[in-house]
């Protein structure tokens, strides 16, 4: 294994809200994760950008505190946050309700899987520069 390889991680992943109301668990590992810029992500964030993962669908289980969850529906996925303590937790289709998204810093520990590009860099914080990590950058949304 060479030092940059990302330790494989112990299933089911967990997580959950600041507060710990909410929790969930994660039992496939995480398909892809990116960094988002878009003044959505920022604005619901209070920081330049946000760290999310896709999640294989059907592999989020919420295991406490749906009663505290709230959506903010701007269009597309609904951003979904704890009520009590306002952590931004998972992204979910406003239909369904299938969890598509985790938001990474809600994961406990390492989730085993790093960003590997960043989308909507054309409308990047201005007091946030963009790191030069080598990752890819879009402009607009990541292609399909």
């Amino acid at each position: 294994m060479s030092d940059d390889a990302i330790p494989a991680p112990s299933l089911p992943l967990t997580g959950g809200c600041g507060c710990g109301a909410v929790r969930f668990e994660i039992d496939e590992p995480l398909v892809g994760a990116a960094y988002c810029h878009c003044t959505r992500c920022q604005h619901r964030s209070g920081t330049g950008f946000q760290a999310s993962a896709r999640a294989a669908p059907g592999s989020v289980r919420l295991t406490a505190g749906e009663e505290h969850l709230r959506a903010w529906s701007p269009g597309g996925l609904d951003k979904v946050f704890c009520a009590l303590c306002g952590s931004a937790v998972l992204a979910r289709q406003a239909g369904s309700g299938e969890i598509e998204i985790v938001r990474m810093a809600a994961i406990d520990g390492d989730p085993g899987i790093r960003p590997s590009a960043r989308q909507f860099t054309a409308y990047a914080a201005p007091w946030e520069p963009i790191p030069d990590d080598g990752l890819p950058r879009h402009p607009e949304r990541l292609p399909a």
